[in-house]
């Protein structure tokens, strides 16, 4: 269910002025998650959200700009990808926990991971040779890595001489390595 601003302005309000934090548990699925994905309510709020029982309202939480980096953390070993995967790409969770991400099962979590502006470019190096070619793409998008030099195998290298020489075209052929 999609929800005006004026309704969502209404469920900020109910939560702040009616219901005691732990009861916003009790609102319902739709509400819990309009609430969470809101960057208007209050840190404390989004705490208690990222308890509930359902991982789409544990993942909105995630992807919140304003979820607290300690929440963040936590949600970062949630048992769902989906919910890992949006902590990956929230530009607010801290390297430590972008670090840790970066070694999850899921090549989803580790594409965000990559894509992540904050992402240390040391990770980076280390996501560049992961065996899931969205995690290697991400990587090669993300600015970080484009400002650092390019390093080739020794395999690569002799394989890029070999095109260059092979070449058809003669500006590519008198090209050094």
């Amino acid at each position: 269910m999609n929800y005006t601003p004026e309704q969502i302005a209404e469920i900020v309000l109910k939560v702040l002025k009616e219901v005691n934090e732990p009861d916003v548990l009790s609102l319902s699925f739709d509400e819990k998650c309009e609430l969470a994905q809101n960057p208007n309510t209050p840190t404390e709020t989004l705490k208690v959200l990222a308890t509930d029982e359902y991982y789409d309202v544990r993942s909105c939480v995630a992807r919140n700009p304003n979820t607290p980096t300690e929440t963040l953390k936590v949600l970062a070993t949630d048992e769902y990808s989906i919910v890992r995967r949006e902590v990956a790409r929230n530009p607010n969770t801290p390297v430590e926990t972008l670090k840790v991400l970066a070694t999850d099962k899921d090549s989803g979590v580790r594409s965000r991971v990559a894509r992540n502006p904050n992402t240390p470019v040391e990770t980076l190096k280390v996501l560049a040779t992961d065996e899931y070619s969205d995690v290697r793409y991400e990587v090669a998008q993300n600015p970080n890595y484009k400002t650092q030099t390019l390093e080739l195998t020794q395999v690569q290298y002799d394989a890029l001489k070999v095109l260059l020489k092979s070449s058809q075209d003669e500006t590519l052929k008198t090209l050094t390595l």
